[in-house]
C-alpha cells in the first residue's frame, strides 16, 4: 500500500509557518515574548479563512480532506512559490491504494540526444535528469566539466549520490552546500509526485543514514525546482568558471529535465570551456557522440 503519512503535509506545514513571521504575513507586531517561530496555527487559519479546528485538523492528518479553494488559501498566506503550492496539493490527497512499486525504466528521446551532440559543438556542457535525479545522459562537455556518469556503475549515476557521496563534488562545486541543498529540494518535490517509487524511497533511506546534512536539509521541507540561474566550479584543470544553466523538459517530458549551460560570450569563462573542451577532444582524438548514461 502507498506509505505516504500524515505527518509528511503536518511537518510540511509546520515548517513553512515557522519561515514566516506575523511582519510578512501583514500582521502587527504582536507584544509579548511568542513560544513559536513563525505564524502560530490560529493565525494562519484566520489569515487563510478557516476555522483554527479545522486547520489543526487538517495539519495533523485527521481531516478527510481539504478542498482546492482552502489549500490555495493556505499556500497564498504562506507564500508559497509554484512548487511549494503544488507539492502541498499532493500531500493533501488521501494516499492511493496501491503498492510500492519499481518505476519503469527510463530512455531519452533520440532528438534530444542528437540536441545534447549540437551543444558540444557549440562548447555547452548539457545534462539529462530523470526521475530520482537519475543522470540518463550528457554530452561531452558535460561529462569532462562535472564526471563520466557513463563510466560509473549504474547506481552511482544519480546527481545526488555524487552531489553527497563522491569527495570531487565537494571541491568542484563553488558553493556546496547550497548545490546540496537545492539537490535535497528537488528530491523532496519528485518524493511528493512519486510517493510510491520504491527505488526513490530507497535513495532517501541512503542518504539520510549516511549524510547529517542531508537529514538537516530534509527536515526544512524545502520544495524547489529552479528553471535558471548561475552555478560556479572549481575544476582541477581550468580552474575558476561560472556558468548559466536552464533547465527544460526535452520532449515534453515532465519526468525528465534538460539542463544547458552556456557562458557570457567573450568571458573568461567561455575560454576555460573551450580549453576544457580541446583537453577532452584531444584525450581520445574525436569530438565523440552524446550518449545515454545507461
Amino acid at each position: 500500500m502507498s506509505e505516504r503519512k500524515p505527518t509528511e503535509l503536518a511537518e510540511f506545514l509546520s515548517a513553512r509557518r515557522a519561515r514566516l513571521t506575523p511582519q510578512d504575513a501583514g500582521l502587527e507586531e504582536p507584544g509579548g515574548r511568542r513560544r513559536v517561530p513563525g505564524l502560530r496555527r490560529e493565525e494562519l487559519a484566520r489569515l487563510a479563512g478557516v476555522s483554527v479546528d479545522y486547520y489543526t485538523r487538517l495539519e495533523q492528518g485527521r481531516s478527510p480532506s481539504a478542498s482546492a479553494e482552502v489549500l490555495d488559501a493556505l499556500a497564498t498566506v504562506l507564500q508559497l512559490n509554484d512548487a511549494e503550492r503544488q507539492h502541498l496539493h499532493r500531500l493533501a490527497k488521501p494516499p492511493t491504494a496501491q503498492r510500492r512499486k519499481r518505476s519503469r525504466p527510463q530512455s531519452v528521446d533520440p532528438a534530444t540526444l542528437r540536441l545534447l551532440e549540437l551543444l558540444d559543438q557549440v562548447w555547452s556542457p548539457a545534462f539529462v535528469l530523470g526521475r530520482r535525479l537519475d543522470v540518463l545522459a550528457h554530452n561531452r562537455l558535460a561529462g569532462a566539466l562535472i564526471t563520466e556518469f557513463r563510466e560509473l556503475p549504474a547506481k552511482l549515476r544519480n546527481q545526488a549520490r555524487f552531489v553527497f557521496f563522491d569527495p570531487h563534488a565537494r571541491e568542484l562545486y563553488a558553493d556546496w552546500a547550497e548545490v546540496a541543498a537545492d539537490t535535497v529540494a528537488m528530491l523532496r518535490l519528485d518524493a511528493g509526485r512519486y510517493p510510491d517509487d520504491e527505488r526513490l524511497s530507497e535513495l532517501i533511506g541512503e542518504l539520510s543514514i549516511h549524510s547529517t546534512e542531508f537529514r538537516t536539509w530534509w527536515s526544512r521541507h524545502k520544495v524547489e525546482r529552479r528553471t535558471t540561474g548561475r552555478k560556479t566550479y572549481h575544476h582541477p584543470l581550468v580552474g575558476e568558471l561560472t556558468v548559466n544553466y536552464q533547465a527544460l523538459n526535452p520532449a515534453g517530458d515532465p519526468d525528465q529535465i534538460l539542463f544547458v549551460y552556456s557562458t557570457d560570450a567573450g568571458s573568461d569563462d567561455e575560454t576555460a570551456l573551450r580549453l576544457l573542451a580541446n583537453w577532452r577532444d584531444a584525450g581520445t582524438g574525436r569530438a565523440g557522440a552524446a550518449r545515454t548514461a545507461h
